[in-house]
């Protein structure tokens, strides 16, 4: 079952408030079976990533990524395709992202509903961490880049796709949320609409010490692979700071900490501030007036529905059309039923499709 937990007040606390502490995969209901589905094809590719490759950390420039294919794309073999990329949470892959949103019965549904048919990619960005927050860092590799092009120029150059800004749709949940955000912002070249689901990690955070204990299970990792015997917070901890506040110069885990001195701790916390959507989203009001459409949903239970509303707000005040909705859920109960009920039919409305006929 899951509950909410108590988080230190600083920028992790978006990410983890509300959200289960132990199990990396959460148990979420799957909506009815539509009758008359027809199914589509779920594959698992490999996709070779140059942003990623080198990193200090030793992530993988290998990245799984999960392909599902609608129906009409095995036999209409002259379309093309828009494609929405489907960023996963932390602590998860794409594989358990699949499993939390119940693909392909969601993608199915939403396609027998009335949705039209599109290419959804799911890429793997997990971390030795558990999460690489869609971030560019030296440390981890450049997920922010992987996603917006190399993963891109993979599925347009492998699939019938169309290779337009406005075919591309971008969505996530909870730190997919953020990626979903962070790139959209920065790369509206790339994307033409997007939706943010429960996305965390918007605001920045207040300064706050590392408290006793966690910091003495930090100080025992001495391998970036000792993280996965730690609880839920302290990994999440070291995620964070791998994405957000790298060095380059401090082997073997090649991050700071918000520890120390008072001087260090609000170095590393401004570095951590300045990738918070809602500290930077005012330098790319010209981008987000591109996007033909932007949403926002968040559950009534949910620890991050505050910062999603700041964000719908701070939309509205640059008169930049969004569309904002609280609905009856926490973090991850209703995920499914929102991705095929509404994810997927938003972008069956707003990204182009090929002329019919």
């Amino acid at each position: 079952m899951k509950r909410c937990v108590s988080v230190w007040s600083m920028a992790v606390a978006t990410m983890l408030a509300c959200v289960p502490p132990v199990l990396a995969q959460v148990a979420t209901s799957a909506p009815a079976v539509v009758p008359g589905a027809v199914p589509a094809t779920v594959t698992q590719i490999t996709v070779h990533a140059p942003s990623i490759a080198g990193n200090l950390e030793g992530e993988s420039a290998e990245r799984a990524v999960l392909v599902i294919l609608p129906p009409s794309y095995g036999t209409d073999l002259k379309r093309r395709y828009p494609v929405v990329y489907a960023l996963h949470g932390y602590s998860i892959g794409a594989e358990q992202w699949a499993k939390e949103i119940h693909v392909p019965q969601t993608v199915e549904g939403a396609f027998a509903k009335g949705a039209r048919d599109m290419i959804v990619v799911m890429p793997d960005a997990k971390t030795i961490h558990n999460g690489s927050m869609y971030s560019s860092s030296v440390t981890t590799g450049d997920f922010e880049r992987f996603i917006a092009h190399d993963l891109i120029r993979y599925i347009d150059s492998h699939y019938r796709t169309i290779a337009d800004r406005k075919s591309r749709g971008l969505a996530g949940h909870s730190m997919g949320g953020y990626g979903t955000t962070r790139i959209g912002m920065k790369h509206a070249d790339i994307f033409g609409a997007l939706y943010m689901m429960s996305p965390c990690c918007l605001s920045p955070r207040a300064a706050a010490q590392l408290d006793p204990a966690t910091a003495t299970l930090l100080d025992a990792v001495k391998t970036p692979a000792d993280s996965a015997s730690l609880p839920f917070l302290a990994r999440a901890q070291l995620a964070t700071a791998a994405a957000w506040s790298p060095n380059p110069k401090k082997p073997p885990l090649y991050l700071d900490l918000p520890d120390g001195s008072s001087e260090h701790r609000d170095a590393v916390l401004a570095k951590w501030a300045a990738n918070a959507p809602l500290a930077f989203v005012d330098q790319y009001i010209g981008d987000l007036r591109r996007y033909k459409a932007i949403a926002i949903d968040v559950g009534d239970k949910d620890g991050l529905k505050d910062d999603a509303r700041t964000l719908h707000e701070r939309l509205d005040e640059y008169g930049i059309a969004n569309s904002f909705e609280i609905y009856d859920g926490d973090h991850t109960n209703h995920v499914a039923s929102r991705f095929q009920d509404h994810v997927l039919p938003f972008f069956s409305q707003h990204l182009t499709f090929p002329p019919v006929g």
